[in-house]
């Protein structure tokens, strides 16, 4: 096909067809004349996806289509109903789809940072890098545990609720570098341990394990999921399988979006739990409990409603008002 003919014998059609859906009122006979062209821009895009994928015909076309479709269905509101569909389905199989990658980034940062504390823990040389023993004891006896009272719990749940969501949402957005989320598992590697041996050095790592499961169980995996899901996607630039690498990449970036929106949420419980349990006067037996439960839910939520979802037919991929249409074509 060559994309241009085709494009300039279509493009009466096409114009005629973003003249009507911009049209504020439409007569029955061009109601009818809308839906005639935007059945028949439905099939031009499918034939410029199977037989010249040009990505600029295709969003135009998209995007045509989407407006259109508007005044065929009506303009799309936000209800409860696609609120629940959203968590119950797309969010859950978005989730499910990258679990294999979080779980492995999971094991991989765990195991690394206990690495990292044991050989600083271990070796003189690397606790100077630290600091002098004077800085270290008044880290584990005091700025460690301070951290989570120097400031009133809503605004401090709020400033790690953004700073972590904007630390996920890069993880995820610049994860088709295949650098990012990998210096970003780095640097959690080297505080983690750093921040354990400290604590350990001191005689204190239970009060490091109190402080942080609270908060850090839930916070901790949903930054895993997001270095995960940028890495699938750069895994999926370089190996598209049986789909084109434009398609593929579209899909999984459709499926990342919804995780992202996802990992929202889940931070803004962490970021509550940080804000109002981690400081506060309650006994440590129910802060952990509380991130126990927090983060058990995190993980069903993937593998028992992801799987269910998947196995349902959702992919996570966007079925909203910008789905691309896609028509049978005769031959």
């Amino acid at each position: 096909m060559d994309i241009d003919s085709f494009g300039a014998v279509r493009e009466a059609r096409w114009a005629r067809l973003k003249e009507l859906s911009r049209s504020r009122r439409l007569t029955g006979a061009e109601a009818d004349e809308l839906t005639r062209l935007y059945q028949a821009t439905a099939g031009d895009l499918a034939a410029v996806r199977s037989a010249a994928p040009e990505p600029s015909v295709v969003s135009r076309l998209s995007v045509l289509l989407a407006s259109a479709r508007v005044w065929l269905t009506g303009a799309h509101t936000v209800s409860t109903r696609d609120t629940r569909r959203y968590l119950a389905v797309t969010l859950p199989a978005a989730l499910y789809r990258v679990r294999w990658w979080a779980v492995g980034m999971t094991a991989a940062v765990v195991g690394l940072a206990f690495l990292s504390g044991w050989w600083t823990l271990t070796h003189p040389e690397a606790l100077e890098l630290i600091g002098p023993p004077e800085v270290r004891a008044a880290i584990a006896e005091e700025e460690f545990a301070s951290y989570y009272t120097e400031y009133d719990s809503t605004s401090f749940g709020a400033m790690v609720w953004t700073n972590n969501a904007w630390l996920a949402a890069q993880c995820i957005a610049l994860g088709i570098t295949g650098v990012f989320p990998l210096y970003l598992m780095y640097n959690t590697v080297l505080q983690l341990g750093v921040s354990g041996a400290v604590m350990a050095e001191a005689g204190a790592l239970d009060v490091f394990f109190q402080l942080i499961s609270p908060h850090g169980l839930l916070e901790l995996s949903a930054v895993f999921v997001a270095a995960g899901t940028g890495l699938r996607l750069f895994w999926t630039m370089l190996v598209p399988g049986p789909r084109p690498r434009g398609r593929a990449l579209a899909e999984e970036g459709r499926g990342a979006i919804a995780v992202a929106l996802g990992l929202v949420v889940a931070l803004f419980v962490s970021g509550l739990i940080e804000g109002y349990v981690t400081g506060s006067g309650m006994p440590w037996w129910l802060k952990v409990a509380i991130g126990v439960v927090a983060v058990a839910a995190f993980w069903a939520y993937i593998f028992i409603a992801g799987r269910a979802a998947v196995r349902a037919g959702a992919t996570g991929d966007s079925t909203g008002d910008f789905a691309t249409d896609q028509v049978a074509l005769a031959g």
